[in-house]
């Protein structure tokens, strides 16, 4: 993999886990407003989003594990960080909808 294509990688990595932290975001202030189907509808945007970002991480891994190294850089630690950051407030984000639709049933 070049040089270019890693860059490519480790951006795409930043920009699909940004995409899912702002969906998941959106997503809880809908379902604060009540809206949970809207809500719903985000968190299934994220999580096409997060598979996208581990599209470009398999990218970076497969290279590894074909024995080309993969220089470890800020940008990339910056990227793995991004990802494992929207990873977890996803989880956090399914946790306050289901919250705050079982609010909105009393």
């Amino acid at each position: 993999m070049e040089e270019s294509e890693v860059m490519q990688a480790i951006m795409g990595l930043i920009l699909h886990s940004g995409n899912t932290k702002s969906d998941c975001m959106e997503a809880i202030q809908l379902a604060k407003k009540g809206d949970i189907q809207g809500a719903k509808e985000k968190i299934d945007l994220a999580n096409q989003s997060l598979i996208e970002a581990h599209h470009s991480q398999t990218a970076l891994l497969t290279q590894e594990a074909r024995g080309e190294k993969v220089e470890v850089s800020m940008m990339l630690i910056h990227a793995q960080d991004h990802l494992m950051n929207s990873i977890t407030f996803r989880d956090i984000a399914r946790e306050m909808i289901e919250l705050y639709e079982r609010l909105g049933e009393e």
